[in-house]
């Protein structure tokens, strides 16, 4: 009895062990245990439930434990299903007898899901603040993955998780309502740690790729560092609104064509704050157009017709620790001409710090400040280096222009907003003008004032603006608020094409960009001087004075006076709130070549005094000319000239080279002689005792454009008392 008890007990224990066996290797399949994993898995949350189909069962002996093995299941969590490939998870037997949370493991492997409801179903797990943020931002989009959960005693799942997986074709809505369209990208989730590959998205229309992201989990901040590459775009104007928060177009920016390859870290807080971030780019812009209606670039650039053109530039972009820069090469196109240029630029603290070469060969160049041009296809550069400040001023530490020989040289000059010097330094020119003169001429900043030296300058604009009593001289187009004196010491100084004089010095202060006090002295050749004056009263009005024994190169301006020969000028000016009282004398001069003048002696039958204006020239003893300016009229109140041949009065006014409107007298000088001479009996001279003696001269109008001037004459037999008075005066002044 006893050995058949025996040889049960033996039967029976093999055939446990086989069982085990079976167990440990083959497993089983059964639906008995599903209900107990339904409980478990509410045991985790109550609105989370299971749909099992038969449960395989391996015997797990190492551990005391069994595995738990299900193929399509489903899991179910407020109404959402998330669709499973299979399940698998490791029971301990101990625990399950202790009464404690027996499963150790989870293992689950998904089918295409929602992406949303993934998220929804972590929450449950882990519903951190930002499993929150995401499910706010996802739109749409599916999710296939693998996630591997250890559970501690408590039924908590240990930080030793494994999430791996692909997200297909998601959209996501930024906290800014940006979407990110079409994300596809693989990802492998351990604890503290993200790791993002082989991303594909579209943001603004732009597609990039990303071969990398690490993202790790420090507690109070996220460590993102990753890469990220966009090919070849043309960018929409409107996309790149959202980059420059303004309308990109509007900027003067358009088709924007460039590819790029980044790499970039960052610091990202709960609160979704950057911090610490760092890029490198690699950009390949291949066509930029800025369009940009300048007035002043057209003044310098004369093919400038509203649009700057970037081609095939190669930029390397960083930015680290709030610190821009951006260095690259290229060419730009202006009116179809190409050149080309180098930048170096860095943005810190608001300020970009440049330094730029650009190579103007193809295009043309004006500077007429300088009367300089460069002509098409001529080499030459122009570097600089400097700061542009956030309120908007610039400061160059140097501004050089070369060509051939021709320099330009600016240093420590600052502008404000709208491109006026605030401060110059120093200014050296070394350049062969349009009209063939050198300037070599330095102009050094000495504390407050300035010194103006050299060897030789063309002049000619800033005479003719002196002697238009124009209160600019040049400089208010050119500084912002001048104030400094600037003493003067030049060689040679072309006043027009061929004079000159010679050692021009002396002294012009600058009050509020106005010229309040001149006082300029130089020789001729000939020794013959020039002296230019102009000072301010008590009663702020503008007294200018010019004075020259060779005043030829300076009545050249005086359009309807021409041909001047010989004599001496002597000007004086008043000028307050913009209208100006100016007095001109000329004495002892000849004129010749002077169009209108021979028309009218023509048309009075004056036609031997004609003939000398094609000749020697017709001689005046006197000259003088007083009128007034205002804006762009010009109101003669009286020429007056007298000669050994003719002698002339007249008045009328000039605006600016639209109209010529004047009015005079012309008598010949046989019938001022007379009339002089017979002054007791100037009754009977201006009346005549024969037919036609009393006739002394003619009346005119000249009038029209200054370019087609028409000239009708009336005879006369009496002479104005005005006339002959001013005649009287002047032979008492010159006996």
């Amino acid at each position: 009895m006893i050995k058949k008890v025996i040889k049960y007990f033996l039967y029976f224990l093999f055939l446990i062990f086989i069982g085990i066996l079976y167990l440990s290797y083959f497993g089983v399949e059964t639906k008995r245990f599903n209900q107990f994993i339904k409980n478990e898995v509410s045991k985790v949350n109550e609105q989370a439930s299971i749909e099992l189909k038969d449960v395989k069962i391996l015997l797990n002996l190492s551990n005391f434990s069994i595995t738990l093995n299900t193929h399509e299941p489903n899991l179910a969590f407020k109404n959402k299903k998330i669709k499973l490939k299979n399940i698998k998870t490791n029971f301990s037997l101990g625990s399950f007898l202790k009464k404690e949370f027996a499963i150790k493991n989870v293992s689950i492997s998904t089918k295409e899901n929602n992406l949303k409801d993934i998220v929804s179903l972590l929450r449950v797990y882990q519903n951190s603040p930002e499993l929150f943020i995401l499910n706010k931002m996802i739109k749409n989009g599916t999710l296939v993955t693998d996630i591997n959960f250890n559970f501690n005693d408590k039924g908590k799942i240990n930080k030793d998780y494994s999430i791996k997986g692909s997200v297909i074709d998601a959209n996501f809505r930024l906290l800014n309502k940006q979407v990110i369209k079409n994300i596809n990208l693989n990802f492998d989730v351990k604890n503290n740690q993200y790791l993002i590959k082989d991303t594909k998205f579209e943001f603004n229309q732009t597609k990039l790729l990303s071969r990398e992201i690490k993202i790790t989990n420090l507690n109070k901040y996220f460590l993102i560092k990753g890469d990220l590459k966009n090919p070849e775009t043309l960018f929409n104007p409107e996309s790149l609104s959202f980059y420059f928060k303004n309308n990109f177009e509007n900027l003067g920016f358009k088709n924007l064509n460039f590819s790029s390859d980044s790499n970039f870290s960052f610091r990202l807080n709960n609160k979704f704050k950057f911090s610490d971030i760092n890029i490198k780019s690699k950009i390949n812009l291949k066509k930029l157009d800025y369009k940009l209606n300048s007035s002043k670039l057209k003044s310098y650039i004369p093919n400038y017709g509203g649009l700057f053109k970037l081609n095939d530039h190669k930029i390397v972009l960083a930015f680290n620790k709030d610190q821009l820069s951006f260095t690259g090469k290229g060419k730009f196109f202006i009116d179809k001409i190409s050149d080309e240029i180098d930048y170096d630029i860095l943005l810190k603290d608001g300020d970009y710090i440049f330094k730029t070469k650009i190579a103007i060969n193809n295009n043309p160049l004006l500077i007429k400040f300088l009367n300089y041009s460069k002509e098409k296809n001529k080499r030459s550069s122009l570097k600089a280096e400097g700061l542009f400040k956030k309120n908007k001023s610039i400061i160059f530490n140097k501004i050089l222009f070369e060509e051939l020989e021709n320099k330009i040289l600016l240093e420590e000059v600052s502008l404000n907003k709208n491109f006026k010097i605030n401060n110059l330094t120093n200014l050296e020119l070394n350049v062969l003008n349009g009209k063939k003169k050198y300037n070599k001429i330095s102009l050094k900043r000495n504390k407050k004032n300035y010194e103006l030296n050299g060897k030789e300058f063309d002049a000619s604009n800033f005479i003719e603006q002196a002697l238009e009593n124009n209160d600019n001289s040049g400089v208010s187009s050119i500084f912002n608020d001048f104030n400094s004196n600037i003493t003067v010491k030049i060689d040679k100084t072309y006043i027009d094409k061929i004079s000159y004089i010679n050692n021009l010095s002396g002294s012009v202060n600058f009050t509020k960009n106005k010229i309040s006090r001149l006082n300029l002295e130089s020789n001729f050749s000939n020794n013959k001087k020039l002296t230019l004056t102009i000072n301010t009263n008590k009663n702020n009005e503008k007294i200018t004075t010019l004075f020259s024994s060779h005043p030829k190169p300076l009545v050249k301006r005086y359009k309807f006076i021409k041909g001047f020969e010989e004599g001496v000028l002597d000007f004086q000016s008043i000028k307050k709130n913009n209208t100006s009282k100016s007095l001109l004398i000329i004495d002892n001069f000849k004129v010749k070549e002077v169009p209108v003048l021979a028309k009218l002696l023509s048309l009075a039958s004056l036609q031997g005094i004609a003939d000398l204006l094609t000749g020697e020239g017709i001689r005046f003893t006197d000259f003088e000319m007083i009128f007034s300016n205002k804006d762009k009229l010009m109101t003669i109140d009286e020429i007056y000239a007298i000669g050994p041949a003719i002698s002339i009065m007249m008045s009328g006014y000039i605006e600016s080279e639209k109209l010529v409107s004047l009015r005079g007298t012309l008598v010949p000088a046989r019938t001022i002689n007379r009339t002089i001479a017979s002054i007791p009996l100037i009754g009977d001279i201006l009346i005549g005792k024969k037919v036609g003696e009393g006739v002394f001269g003619v009346s005119f109008k000249i009038k029209g454009p200054p370019k087609n001037l028409k000239t009708t004459v009336n005879p006369i037999k009496t002479l104005t008392p005005r006339f002959i008075t001013r005649t009287l005066e002047k032979i008492k002044k010159n006996n």
